[in-house]
């Protein structure tokens, strides 16, 4: 009896392991973190109402009306987006001791949102083919495959995986070999999504966007944010390569007139640098702001953490304003254990009150909200961290990499993403 027990408990904690690694890509964090989408509560009603469609006896196609309905109910701006297409592509609990295979929806007509059209998900590691499925949809969130008068399993298939039971919206299962669809090397599927799909573009890029500083007569600023991964070539455990690549046309500040001489510098506990602040004029949409000298807001304090100043981006035409919008990953912050690691921005304008996350959504999130409450950034800058946010999800890891590509995406490559060599007793980590 005591060994049975034991069995049980054992294969009931080998199937709860995978639901939270099913769960770990982050899309049911993401949605929740859409907190400035919506109304108040909308996104984690969301959330908490996603979590069903990735249990082991769920449609498949349930999931894709759910994503959907988040398009519908929180728009289609480019984090809206990524979350949408995150659930999209979410593993589905499965249970390799009831069965083989896993389900996938068969009904061409899900999900209606263009956006998400053309997005493959994730399968378990233990069914055959996985690592051609597993890159597939790493690629297919970023540049969604051609689903052109396709489902989502026709589509696995054209790119060259079949290995399930398709399933359509009224759980009638078939198959996969008796669907029709094109067939294509699965290596080269992400080129079908070209020209001729222009309405399902990346998430993780940002459209042209004209637009300035409110009260100023700035040229309009262009961003664009372009994010690849290599193929995993072996198991979806493995981290994917990451490139990005950003570019943005020159985006002039405020005219120097119209910056009033009040200053809104960061607050800093400890040893601070005495490097001038820069100056603002206007308040929430409307703040603007020049930047401090660099160096400016430099903390060294054991418990709130260690800031090395004001820095500009290396990106011409991406003005943060007063802020840095770099983010850490450290481990032991504010009591945690010394091996758990957690994201938190840099700069105290953008950590004050904010905890430490395991999700570095949440964060990213933050920091692109002092954009506007209290940096006075240009909008330029808040498109790159938008763009940003999209590619975290997209990528989906939770570690200094993580980090670094943030950091990167934003002009800031190379900065230490543990300033404070944590972890460190009595080390919080932020104001």
């Amino acid at each position: 009896m005591f060994s049975q027990t034991v069995l049980v408990a054992l294969l009931a904690a080998v199937v709860e392991a995978r639901f939270g690694q099913e769960q770990g890509n982050g899309a049911i964090t993401a949605i929740g973190a859409l907190t400035n989408l919506g109304t108040s509560g909308q996104a984690a009603t969301l959330a908490g109402g996603s979590i069903q469609f990735l249990l082991a006896a769920a449609n498949p196609c349930g999931k894709l009306t759910q994503a959907d309905n988040i398009i519908s109910e929180l728009g289609t701006s480019a984090e809206a987006v990524a979350a949408a297409r995150g659930l999209v592509a979410a593993e589905q609990n499965f249970n390799p001791f009831v069965v083989s295979i896993p389900s996938i929806c068969s009904d061409p007509t899900l999900p209606k949102s263009a956006e998400l059209r053309g997005v493959v998900p994730l399968i378990d590691p233990a069914v055959g083919g996985q690592d051609i499925e597993n890159a597939n949809s790493a690629k297919s969130i970023v540049t969604p495959f051609d689903a052109t008068g396709l489902s989502v399993a026709q589509v696995m298939i054209a790119q060259g995986f079949s290995n399930f039971t398709a399933v359509d919206a009224a759980g009638t299962k078939v198959a996969a070999s008796t669907l029709g669809g094109a067939t294509s090397d699965a290596s080269t599927g992400s080129a079908n999504s070209s020209a001729g799909s222009s309405s399902v573009a990346a998430a993780s890029s940002v459209a042209p966007v004209a637009s300035a500083p409110a009260g100023t007569d700035c040229i309009p600023s262009t961003t664009m944010v372009t994010v690849t991964r290599a193929a995993v070539a072996t198991s979806s455990e493995c981290a994917a390569a990451v490139t990005v690549t950003v570019e943005a046309s020159a985006a002039p500040s405020a005219p120097a007139s119209s910056v009033a001489s009040a200053s809104a510098a960061p607050v800093a506990t400890g040893a601070a640098s005495g490097a001038a602040a820069g100056t603002c004029t206007g308040s929430g949409q409307t703040l603007v702001c020049s930047s401090p000298a660099v160096g400016a807001g430099k903390v060294s304090d054991p418990v709130t953490g260690t800031f090395g100043g004001f820095q500009a981006s290396t990106i011409a035409g991406l003005d943060f304003g007063l802020c840095v919008p770099t983010m850490k990953f450290e481990l032991g912050l504010n009591g945690r254990s010394a091996t758990a690691g957690t994201f938190q921005a840099q700069d105290p304008l953008c950590n004050k009150g904010q905890e430490e996350a395991l999700n570095p959504a949440i964060i990213t999130n933050r920091i692109h909200d002092q954009m506007t409450n209290a940096c006075g950034a240009n909008q330029a800058a808040k498109d790159a961290i938008t763009a940003a946010q999209a590619m975290i999800v997209a990528l989906g890891t939770r570690d200094q990499t993580t980090a670094e590509a943030f950091n990167t995406a934003l002009g800031f490559a190379g900065v230490n993403t543990n300033p404070d060599n944590a972890p460190q007793t009595g080390l919080v980590g932020h104001v």
